[in-house]
């Protein structure tokens, strides 16, 4: 797995300069664009193809933090992809059974025909869920600080990834009703998704 923190010249830290990120990705754009490149031998200028992608790819993840927790949870284990892990954490039971009781809120809506009164409620229960999402992940980028604390400190860094995957398996279970609820009120992804950014 390509160590795209190292791409950079950057420690395993989720506190990432944003500003400095942007400008060493201009700078290794130059230097492994294919465009500069031409003149070279077939094997270098496929050299720099490769380079180039995978700077494209590192500057993606890298400025998205919640990008960048995934694949730093995926390089910590040694796993290519987070969809490959063997223990995934489990959302806490009383998040699944509150999940569970609106899930099948939902499911008794959908089968008395989705009524407005129906409607409003899960557009409600909607929006009370997407608050609680951005408040995980608020509390999931307050958690970035402790982990570079640890980088920098050499500490056991053990239990604090797995809060970071406990906190990531939170906000998935909860993506996963939102998603449920907007398809039935027949609403896109893209309206109810908050900008990740930052």
């Amino acid at each position: 797995m390509d160590d795209y923190f190292a791409v950079f010249g950057l420690p395993r830290k989720l506190g990432v300069d944003l500003e400095a990120l942007q400008r060493r990705f201009y700078e290794l754009s130059r230097e492994h664009h294919p465009d500069f490149h031409q003149a070279a031998a077939e094997a270098a200028q496929a050299a720099a193809l490769e380079s180039s992608a995978l700077v494209n790819r590192a500057y993606r993840t890298l400025r998205d933090p919640l990008a960048r927790v995934e694949y730093l949870i995926a390089l910590e284990e040694g796993r290519e992809t987070r969809e490959s892990g063997t223990a995934k954490p489990k959302a806490p039971m009383d998040l699944l059974e509150e999940m569970l009781e609106v899930q099948e809120a939902l499911e008794e809506a959908k089968a008395s025909g989705l009524d407005e009164a129906a409607r409003v409620g899960l557009a409600e229960e909607r929006r009370r869920l997407l608050e609680r999402q951005a408040a995980e992940e608020a509390a999931l980028l307050g958690r970035f600080p402790e982990w570079d604390r640890l980088i920098d400190a050499g500490g056991n860094r053990g239990p604090a990834l797995e809060k970071l995957k406990q906190a990531l398996a939170t906000r998935a279970y909860l993506k996963t009703v939102i998603d449920d609820l907007s398809d039935a009120l027949g609403e896109g992804d893209d309206s109810h998704v908050p900008h990740r950014r930052h």
